[in-house]
């Protein structure tokens, strides 16, 4: 299973990711990027050639100067009302989540502009800071509960920084989240084996796909790590028993033997929350089954599990969460959830698309789009005249003006390079 992480040419080999590129190794495509940051997320260089796995795609345009520059001051105004809003002591919104300051930080990392960290650098030493303050001796970054989801996004924000001083404490988190893999013992047949959670008694002793999906992120980007600093002794995921527990929390009976598994056009190929549960509710099939409904924030995190898991680009699994979310693409809302993690299932659209080469969406219909320009201009026209972006639906915590102009600067930042 060693290879499945660790391998050179890997299947889903994102060669223009500048966040794998070890600072001391430095080659071609590190120095086509080696005017811009770090980023914490997938994104493609110009002028660097295609992944593997992306063959098919398209050629990236030339740059539209003009309309990247538009987005940039939309960057640049979001990210002046993070550093206006940011706590003496480094945190945002909360103490209780760092989480919310490593996306806040992952913001000013993943700025496209020149050198831009350094535009901020007391705003994101202080950050930085509070993170590392908040690192257990046993390797997890939380400051109480959720302490799998805050781990592994204050990870990656500690990945972006690109400072070999945080090499040990990233390390150490890259352990303690593959410690918190569910593997029960041989044929239970829980449905949650191989899955994450969050890891608090307060939010149920289950696991779920959101928090599996950032587990996995953060071991994507962070492989890189072992690698270059490999420590005696480390454990690997078990990513046979990840892929299981990804697969029976997705509407495709082929490979989903749970009862509850669809495939009726509306869920077939999307995903649900965990086995059992989806945050959009059941519907009545024709036959007069109860299904449980797919919805687009979840869909997105299983899509990306996948590929991080290493499965082939033409992989039925892949291809059938693919087809649901280009069957179900809009700006408008989070499908099957409305106004409900709105900004997020934002953010997850625009690291997905990018990550599996998609430049123009071509939609069910036949219809094709530009989903990068329709993204932008959508998030653009949200944004407060403040800088930030806000959302009235409070369920997730996207009330939270802090977390929500965090997702959007990084589906911005993500976007902008494919402009």
């Amino acid at each position: 299973m060693k290879q499945r992480i660790l391998s050179v040419k890997r299947t889903w080999s994102v060669a223009i990711l500048s966040a794998l590129l070890p600072a001391a190794a430095p080659c071609a495509m590190a120095q086509a990027a080696s005017d811009m940051p770090q980023l914490p997320f997938p994104t493609r260089i110009e002028g660097a050639p295609p992944p593997v796995a992306v063959q098919a795609a398209s050629v990236l345009p030339q740059p539209d100067i003009s309309y990247r520059n538009e987005v940039q001051l939309a960057i640049d105004h979001g990210l002046l009302w993070l550093q206006t809003n940011q706590n003496s002591n480094g945190w945002w919104s909360t103490p209780e989540h760092p989480a919310l300051t490593a996306l806040a930080v992952s913001a000013f990392m993943g700025n496209p502009a020149a050198h831009a960290a350094e535009r901020a650098p007391e705003t994101v030493a202080r950050g930085y800071k509070f993170i590392l303050d908040n690192a257990k001796p046993d390797g997890g970054i939380y400051h109480q509960d959720d302490e799998d989801y805050n781990t592994s996004i204050c990870l990656m924000a500690l990945i972006a920084a690109h400072k070999p001083e945080y090499d040990a404490v990233a390390l150490r988190a890259r352990q303690w989240i593959i410690g918190q893999q569910a593997l029960g013992k041989e044929n239970t047949g829980s449905p949650f084996d191989g899955g994450v959670g969050y890891g608090s008694s307060a939010t149920g002793p289950h696991t779920d796909m959101n928090n599996t999906y950032t587990a996995l992120e953060a071991l994507y980007y962070s492989k890189d790590l072992v690698k270059d600093k490999p420590i005696a002794g480390a454990k690997d995921l078990n990513w046979d028993a990840a892929i299981q527990f990804i697969q029976r929390c997705q509407n495709l009976p082929s490979v989903n033997k749970e009862s509850w598994a669809s495939d009726d056009p509306t869920n077939k190929g999307g995903f649900i929350y965990f086995p059992g549960r989806s945050s959009a509710g059941t519907q009545t099939n024709a036959d007069g089954r109860v299904a449980f409904r797919s919805y687009g924030t979840i869909t997105y995190a299983g899509f990306l599990s996948y590929i991080y898991a290493d499965l082939k680009r033409d992989d039925p699994r892949v291809t059938a969460a693919f087809d649901w979310l280009r069957g179900n693409y809009t700006l408008e809302e989070n499908p099957a959830m409305g106004a409900s993690g709105y900004y997020y299932y934002l953010q997850m659209m625009s690291k997905a698309l990018s990550v599996y080469g998609v430049n123009e969406l071509t939609l069910k219909d036949g219809k094709t789009v530009e989903w990068r320009r329709q993204l932008v201009s959508k998030l653009m026209k949200l944004q407060h005249t403040d800088g930030s972006w806000r959302n009235e639906n409070e369920r997730w915590m996207e009330r939270d003006p802090v977390l929500v102009t965090a997702y959007s600067i990084l589906a911005l930042e993500i976007a902008y390079r494919g402009l």
